[in-house]
């Protein structure tokens, strides 16, 4: 098989090519190791941040920024995505808190990007 793809590791963004079948990896295109193993990498064990909104209790914040704290395989996003949107935030955490702990078991929390505090306003607000 042949995936023709561009590194997103570096600034230099090498357009790259792989060839590959289940026991031989050919990669053509990089410029640095890093790009190479992006490359072995994606075509082996596709991994995915995920950035995403939780919803909340709070009427001035109907929903808020969430991010995975790490990578989790690209073939799991689906799933860690239907967790994630059963997620409802009824107590105000700060930036970094987990609102979803070790995400199907993947080792991987789900944490707030955004200061609650900061953002409802009255009586935690500005």
């Amino acid at each position: 098989m042949k995936r023709d793809m561009v590194c997103i590791i570096c600034p230099n963004s090498c357009e790259m090519t792989v060839i590959y079948d289940d026991s031989t990896l050919e990669v053509e295109g990089n410029k640095c190791l890093r790009g190479r193993e992006f490359a072995i990498k994606e075509i082996r064990n596709p991994m995915r941040s995920i950035c995403s909104t939780v919803r909340t209790v709070f009427e001035e914040l109907p929903r808020i920024s969430v991010k995975t704290d790490g990578e989790i395989p690209l073939n799991m996003t689906f799933q860690v995505m239907d967790k994630i949107n059963n997620v409802v935030v009824d107590k105000i955490l700060a930036t970094g808190e987990i609102v979803l702990e070790n995400v199907l078991g993947l080792n991987v929390n789900v944490v707030l990007t955004a200061d609650m505090k900061y953002l409802i306003k009255g009586e935690f607000g500005v």
